[in-house]
């Protein structure tokens, strides 16, 4: 049976040593000292490994059950959701107007991580929540907010996103679903969508749904869009739940991972909506959603290689297999432990690496979308908007990758149910996939973001990977660190120069490489990471005091990505320049 345990140290590394959040001039950032998000985190890892943990396995093999056309999650599950809800977990960055505690979004995302480690799927349900809350908040009247936001914000109602249908799953130009408008200003919706994730459950009073769908006589395509809200069942104005609206459930998928979250077909009967925001602008409003929901599983992927990386390093520690070709370290057994070998101290390496650049890199993000909308800065807002398909694709490809690699320390046993470690891999693999399939992540990096405001966003990008190697250039101690990221830092904009020149003349001579192109830019962001990271160590390991364990295993786990992960920006690079042909060589026929 695996374990968790929230990293809560190097979270208040990352928090107030690398990002020293309570000295940032961000409103409700002073709050943010060491004490204050110790015993939040504290308190979380307690939910997290005492209460939620335990029930991943439950959710994995019992899963969700549609019983009567209504969603039963699995044994405990609501139990703890009462828990959380009563903990207040739900409502950390809302607004308190609405019932919230008003925390920075930064805190949000660290406690987020500590919940999507331990149950990914139990995590959906209010992550699905806070995404609606969200849209609501940003584009709803008064009157919706008030009617809506404070059930949500305390999840006693929860939301979802419906956005997929059967023929149609990134190119929303082709939904069907329609939307008539009726005389007393609602609308009624009527349609089928699929891959809705929470979208029925026992955990809650209620269910809203935020609903794509075309008013008929609209405009053709993505442009003749909007966004309703149609809850499951309806609420008069003064806030009192009446009769069940016309939607149902038509099944729960079979899924390879998150069985504990309950993915469902939802048909919508003529089921009463309104609209939120304008008409046709539906997607605007719901990619306030999506953006939040995008940098959500950027962390799902790198929570879920955490996890595993728990685990597998438990393993190699406790596992005896074979003896150190350097000389037995373990005398008095039949064999050493598997963490003396090479090739399995790479593999944790590359995992332990990547996780805690990823956090710092997640964590920065967090901090981008605060200064964005607590200071209104509008650099901080261009920033977090490029960084967003590559939190999201990169991340979730790695967290993947490295989940998977975790269960390779196991040999077998990493195979077989049992030990737990497949759940790891099955429930990451999703995160490639939803928000947007990773491809779609790369096409809109380059095909839309690296434009955007004249290429503004990714020039100041670069600048600041510059502006830290010629500031730490004479250090000594950062040489290690310096150079790679200089040099990664110079294969990115490379490639960005080939899309300039090449992309004019061959579109697919841009889009055939930004695959390549999102991993170069993942790859540069953690690089600085950990390039940060390590000078921070440095400066603190002279302190009185100091945890020089701690301290030196981060700048050795720094060292290592900069050395053996950060070249790939190299490989990249090389793919990118062999252009569109041998992409798109072959004929389709010949496939």
């Amino acid at each position: 049976m695996p374990s968790y345990t929230a990293p809560t140290k190097d979270m208040q590394f990352v928090l107030h040593d690398v990002l020293r959040a309570s000295e940032q001039d961000i409103p409700g950032y002073d709050e943010m000292d060491r004490d204050f998000t110790a015993a939040v985190l504290e308190e979380a890892g307690k939910l997290a490994s005492e209460v939620l943990h335990p029930l991943n396995e439950v959710g994995d093999r019992v899963g969700c059950k549609l019983e009567n056309g209504v969603v039963r999650t699995p044994p405990g599950f609501k139990e703890a959701f009462d828990q959380m809800r009563e903990g207040g977990w739900t409502a950390l960055d809302c607004d308190p107007e609405y019932g919230g505690q008003g925390l920075p979004y930064l805190m949000q995302t660290a406690v987020g991580e500590v919940m999507s480690a331990s149950n990914m799927a139990f995590n959906m349900y209010p992550g699905l929540t806070h995404g609606a809350y969200s849209a609501i908040h940003a584009h709803g009247t008064d009157a919706q907010k008030q009617k809506w936001l404070p059930k949500m914000v305390t999840c006693e109602w929860t939301g979802t996103m419906n956005l997929t249908e059967p023929h149609c799953g990134t190119d929303l130009g082709l939904m069907r679903t329609k939307a008539v408008p009726q005389d007393d200003g609602s609308y009624k919706i009527t349609g089928q969508k699929i891959f809705i994730s929470a979208g029925d459950h026992d955990m809650a009073d209620n269910i809203v749904h935020l609903v794509l769908a075309k008013i008929q006589g609209g405009p053709e395509g993505i442009k003749g869009v909007s966004l309703f809200i149609v809850p499951k069942i309806l609420v008069d104005d003064d806030g009192n739940m009446g009769a069940r609206n016309g939607v149902s459930v038509g099944k729960i998928e079979e899924k390879m991972g998150i069985h504990g979250n309950s993915t469902c077909v939802m048909n919508y009967d003529e089921a009463t909506g309104y609209l939120l925001g304008q008409e046709h602008k539906g997607m605007r409003a719901m990619f306030t959603m999506m953006n939040e929901a995008r940098i959500g599983v950027g962390l799902q992927g790198y929570a879920q290689a955490e996890i595993a990386y728990q685990n597998a390093l438990a393993y190699a520690l406790d596992r005896l297999q074979g003896r150190d070709a350097t000389g037995t370290k373990n005398p008095d057994g039949p064999a050493d432990p598997l963490i003396v070998h090479p090739d399995i101290r790479r593999n944790l390496m590359d995992q332990k690496s990547f996780v805690e650049g990823a956090r710092a890199f997640a964590f920065w993000g967090a901090n981008l979308i605060d200064r964005a909308h607590r200071n209104e800065d509008a650099e901080a807002d261009g920033l977090i908007s490029l960084m967003t398909p590559v939190i999201k694709g990169f991340m979730s490809d790695k967290g993947f990758e490295f989940a998977t690699n975790a269960q390779q320390v196991y040999g077998g046993h990493g195979y077989i149910e049992e030990w737990g470690m497949s759940q790891f891999a099955r429930d990451a693999r999703i995160t490639q996939i939803y928000e947007g399939a990773n491809g779609v992540q790369a096409l809109d990096l380059v095909g839309r973001k690296l434009a955007t405001d004249g290429g503004k966003h990714v020039m100041a990008f670069f600048e600041m990977v510059k502006t830290f190697c010629k500031e730490n250039g004479e250090d000594e101690n950062l040489k290690g660190f310096v150079d790679p990221l200089k040099a990664a830092s110079k294969d990115l904009q490379a490639a960005g120069m080939y899309f300039m020149q090449e992309g004019v003349k061959n579109p697919n001579a841009a889009l055939s490489g930004s695959y390549d192109f999102m991993h170069m830019m993942g790859h540069v962001c953690i690089g600085l990471m950990w390039a940060r990271m390590a000078k921070v160590a440095y400066m603190k390991l002279d302190e009185p005091g100091a945890d020089r364990d701690f301290l030196e295993a981060k700048i050795a786990t720094g060292r290592y990505y900069m050395a053996r992960q950060l070249p790939a920006t190299s490989m990249h690079l090389a793919r990118i320049r062999t252009g569109p042909d041998t992409v798109m060589g072959l004929e389709t026929a010949a496939f």
